[in-house]
């Protein structure tokens, strides 16, 4: 299935719809994906506040998704590992942008294109309706090409 079609039936995959996460905005080139997430019943801590597996699953799969979208499926994309840290408690609707520009996604498809297996590293922050920072995202995503059979 084509990566623009799945982005656009993502906000109804079960543990993200029902976390309240949203994909709000893919730009033209599917470089940058804006998802958010308001305060609700599902996604709130015994304190008020967003829970912190919601604040990561709102993170977790977008930067496979940009790449997947560029390098198709002769390529093995996987999310090795991540690391978020919490800055402050989050309340109401927070968002994160995840960006990858097309200058370095050539840079990706090149690399792994010279059969290198490479893992890439990526930030991004989760910010409140106030800019403010509630936490901070690190990710690794491992790519290959795939093997001939």
């Amino acid at each position: 299935m084509e990566i623009r079609k799945v982005l656009k039936l993502i906000n109804f995959y079960p543990p993200l719809f029902f976390a309240g996460i949203r994909l709000k905005e893919i730009n033209n080139n599917a470089t940058q994906l804006i998802v958010r997430m308001r305060l609700n019943i599902f996604n709130r801590n015994m304190f008020g506040t967003h829970f912190g597996g919601s604040l990561y699953a709102m993170c977790d799969p977008f930067y496979v998704f940009i790449i997947a979208s560029h390098l198709k499926n002769d390529y093995i994309i996987w999310d090795k590992s991540a690391c978020i840290q919490f800055v402050k408690p989050g309340k109401g609707k927070v968002q994160a942008i995840f960006e990858i520009p097309k200058a370095e996604l050539d840079i990706i498809k090149n690399e792994v294109d010279k059969g290198l297996k490479k893992n890439f590293f990526f930030e991004t922050v989760v910010t409140d309706e106030q800019k403010n920072i509630v936490a901070k995202v690190k990710k690794e995503v491992y790519i290959r090409k795939k093997r001939e059979n």
